[in-house]
């Protein structure tokens, strides 16, 4: 187990360095897309490949992003049944949702792309759009994309093992939402008080 937990702390790693540094092409595709509304309205000029440029860039965020969202457990979650629950059975709850249904998605996502990205990579595939960019980009974010999500499927998998164990320590511990409320009460008046 501490071969696999060695793993999932890399995985780890990598995707926090990858998921805060891909926060700046957000502000990137911001500053963009005001740019290039600033030059249409000044300048009555217009160009797709900025156009394409801010939906490259956000996408790229996006995607990117969405392995370090899993691993910060801030993923969406339908919390209809799942908080009533004992902490174990959200541990199961996890463990199967990885396993059956995240894993087996990532997996034909990746399946699917590799073909996709390659055609478009060798063919060099341009947009459609007068003066657009090459695609084969934006397929490659996809491609890695979901390799990190399945990467970090794979860590998630591991750590929730791991705590069911009792080999790693339960990083979100349960939290009745009375209880959650009542600690939000207190915070918000510490901070009134000071």
């Amino acid at each position: 187990m501490a071969v696999l937990l060695a793993l999932a702390r890399g995985i780890d790693r990598l995707n926090e360095f990858i998921g805060r540094w891909i926060s700046w092409a957000i502000l990137v595709s911001i500053l963009v897309s005001a740019g290039n509304a600033v030059i249409r309205k000044a300048f009555n000029v217009s160009s797709n490949a900025w156009l394409e440029l801010q939906w490259y860039l956000f996408g790229a965020a996006f995607l990117l992003a969405a392995a370090y969202t899993l691993k910060q457990n801030e993923h969406i979650r339908i919390d209809i049944v799942y908080g009533m629950w004992s902490r174990r059975v959200q541990h199961w709850i996890d463990l199967l949702g990885h396993v059956f249904f995240l894993m087996p998605f990532v997996l034909l996502m990746l399946y699917y792309f590799v073909p996709y990205f390659l055609t478009s990579w060798r063919s060099g595939e341009v947009s459609s759009s007068a003066g657009g960019l090459t695609i084969w980009p934006a397929k490659l974010m996809l491609l890695i994309g979901f390799f990190l999500l399945a990467l970090q499927g794979v860590s998630e998998i591991i750590k929730k093992i791991a705590i069911m164990r009792g080999d790693l320590e339960d990083p979100n511990p349960f939290v009745s939402a009375h209880q959650a409320a009542e600690e939000e009460g207190k915070a918000l008046a510490e901070e009134l008080k000071s």
